[in-house]
């Protein structure tokens, strides 16, 4: 039997506040609510020195500092800013570029490799797969239109030929597997299958799981008593995200400073034909998961 797919579509909208990155600045060490900043020039290129996870022949890659943009404004920090000053410091050629992007991993100078993406959500309800141990096919349930829409991606139930041929919807497959689950919550390891922003985030909201930090999609999942429900597509208007307030005390958190939380996904590994790449998180993910009693939280600082 073929896997199930969801079919999605992209709203076409400008980018509003919450969906631009979160500007550095927490209130100290050990904070959950993002990197510290802002950076200088030296500072950044020593971040990003420190950062490179892997390194052979023309292939440079690097786990991008949260915090800092790919590109940005003359003027603005920014990686591509940085790369003629980093690409003296790692005696490389004075070409150096960013070739593909994914999340925070980035590839400089050459290569045409396909990439394989496995990522780490950290999901901020409960989980409706308790013992998943292998990974299987994410599937969800395929949604009606429901304009207007405030989302930037929404799922398409029966799309038209019209949209199928001008390329407006896109079949979409993510496989997941859950790596620990604690009251509340989980880590659980995503591996796109196929290319659309938006895509994991989505997969997440409709399984009623959505990422912790996700101030978009997760505005379409409500709870009545406890029991979380799909709210209509028309009917969710991005917001800062609602948790508990148990969830809230184990994050040492308050509803108030919610907006702040960054989004809880980090791309873990890229795959390659030659090798797999991987990126540590970030502090703050890491802080996360020691304060949630998920894996990986022992290494927290």
């Amino acid at each position: 039997m073929a896997a199930p797919r969801l079919l999605l579509r992209a709203g076409g909208r400008p980018r509003a506040w919450y969906q631009q990155p979160l500007r550095p600045g927490g209130p100290g060490r050990g904070s959950i609510l993002g990197p510290a900043g802002p950076w200088s020039r030296q500072e950044a290129l020593g971040l990003l020195e420190a950062a490179v996870v892997y390194r052979a022949g023309p292939l440079v890659a690097v786990s991008k500092p949260p915090g800092l943009a790919v590109t940005g404004s003359p003027g603005q920090l920014s990686l591509v800013s940085l790369l003629p000053d980093l690409s003296q410091r790692l005696s490389l050629p004075p070409e150096l570029h960013v070739v593909k992007t994914a999340g925070n991993l980035c590839l400089g100078t050459e290569s045409d490799a396909p990439l394989q993406r496995r990522f780490w959500p950290c999901a901020s309800l409960r989980l409706p797969w308790h013992h998943a141990a292998a990974p299987c096919i994410l599937h969800a349930a395929p949604e009606s239109r429901a304009p207007p829409c405030h989302l930037p991606v929404v799922p398409v139930a029966a799309p038209s030929r019209r949209e199928v041929e001008r390329k407006e919807v896109k079949q979409t497959l993510t496989r997941y597997k859950v790596l620990g689950v604690a009251p509340g919550c989980g880590l659980v390891q995503l591996q796109p299958m196929t290319a659309f922003p938006g895509q994991l985030l989505v997969h997440l909201t409709l399984l009623l799981c959505p990422a912790l930090g996700d101030h978009v999609y997760s505005a379409r999942v409500g709870t009545v008593l406890g029991e979380p429900f799909l709210l209509p597509v028309g009917s969710a208007l991005p917001r800062t995200q609602v948790l508990g307030e148990q969830l809230l005390r184990r994050l040492r958190l308050t509803q108030q400073l919610l907006h702040r939380l960054p989004l809880h996904l980090h791309l873990h590994q890229l795959l390659l034909p030659t090798a797999i790449l991987t990126a540590p998180p970030p502090p703050f993910f890491l802080q996360t998961l020691r304060l949630l009693g998920l894996p990986g939280g022992q290494s927290a600082p």
